[in-house]
């Protein structure tokens, strides 16, 4: 009898950080209903999750770089600033960032907590698989034993599918970048609810809220003179053509940045340079533009630490530290579930 050869040995490679993947574009009822009657209004606008493809990921990014973007440097002081205290404080053995796209700012916070001794999980939560997966191997390989655990997913159907934290241990929740103010005022009472749901007695959340100020800084940070804010804009289109298989060319749209002040936002539309009809195959519909005529796809609302604190009582949250910039325009927060 002729021996045989053994076979190799095969090997599962396991690796050092975890993603769910809970979206992907095109692909849920809901989230095509909601951009359907929000195309079809009276006043059409684009929901705002529709910017994070990887492009508009990438886009974003260097957005935050920019000269006139100054919320990013801001909010970065502010963080390298405080975060020690902040851990101090509250001794979280946990970070879960919602919203935190490359995860730029979140070394501040981790970093904190591994000078604690605290750090134990990282779980970053966002919309676009990609930014998720390449975020959370860089931060596997920087903090060594921390367990990460990705979650790809939109804020308002995906938030319960980050898992509970462990009895023994305290989550310090990150909702940063000022995103809060990219939503209307009923949403946002229902998202700082959600965060709150998320939270046990003794758990802190971390917020970041632009501030209302100078309307021309404002508006500048939104409608840079390199055109990298008008790009990340109509890459909505290039996104939304390629979820539903739509035909509208991104350059037939002007980029505007306005300050509402009764609102207190900046607001950003696209204006048809002429007529269109944007056809959406996968939407089923048909939108008539008329030329001069705009569709809005952001808001981003300036606070009052009055407002942001009412926004903490609504949610059940005790507001527990603040902390602004040095030119006062630009605040993190922290709030605790009691």
């Amino acid at each position: 009898m002729t021996a045989r050869a053994a076979s190799p040995t095969r090997t599962r490679q396991v690796l050092p950080w975890r993603l769910d993947c809970h979206v992907a574009a095109g692909d849920d009822a809901t989230a095509a209903d909601e951009l359907r009657r929000a195309l079809t209004a009276p006043r059409p606008t684009i929901p705002p999750r529709w910017f994070y493809d990887d492009a508009g990921c990438d886009l974003f990014v260097r957005i935050t770089d920019l000269d006139e973007y100054y919320q990013t440097r801001a909010e970065q002081q502010i963080l390298d600033a405080h975060m020690d205290s902040i851990v101090a404080a509250h001794s979280p053995t946990e970070l879960v960032e919602i919203g935190s796209g490359a995860a730029r700012k979140t070394r501040a916070i981790l970093d904190a907590m591994e000078r604690a001794g605290t750090l134990t999980r990282f779980i970053p939560f966002d919309v676009s698989p990609g930014v998720i997966a390449a975020s959370a191997a860089d931060i596997a390989a920087a903090y060594p034993g921390t367990r990460v655990h990705g979650i790809a997913g939109d804020f308002v159907r995906h938030l319960p599918r980050i898992p509970r934290r462990p009895a023994d241990g305290r989550r310090l929740l990150a909702f940063l970048g000022g995103t809060i103010g990219n939503l209307e005022p009923t949403p946002r009472r229902s998202m700082m609810r959600r965060l709150a749901r998320l939270m046990r007695p003794g758990d802190a959340l971390l917020l970041g809220t632009d501030l209302a100020h100078d309307p021309e800084v404002l508006v500048r940070a939104y409608d840079d003179a390199d055109g990298v804010t008008a790009e990340f804009n109509r890459n909505i289109v290039r996104h939304v053509n390629h979820a539903f298989a739509g035909d509208a060319d991104p350059s037939d749209f002007a980029h505007v940045a306005r300050w509402n002040a009764r609102a207190s936002r900046v607001e950003m539309h696209l204006r048809a340079r002429r007529d269109l009809q944007w056809s959406i195959a996968g939407l089923g519909i048909v939108v008539p533009i008329e030329a001069g005529s705009t569709i809005r796809t952001e808001i981003s609302c300036k606070f009052m630490r009055a407002g942001v604190e009412a926004l903490y009582a609504d949610a059940g949250l005790v507001p527990a530290s603040w902390h602004e910039d040095a030119d006062g325009r630009y605040a993190v927060s922290v709030a605790t579930r009691s």
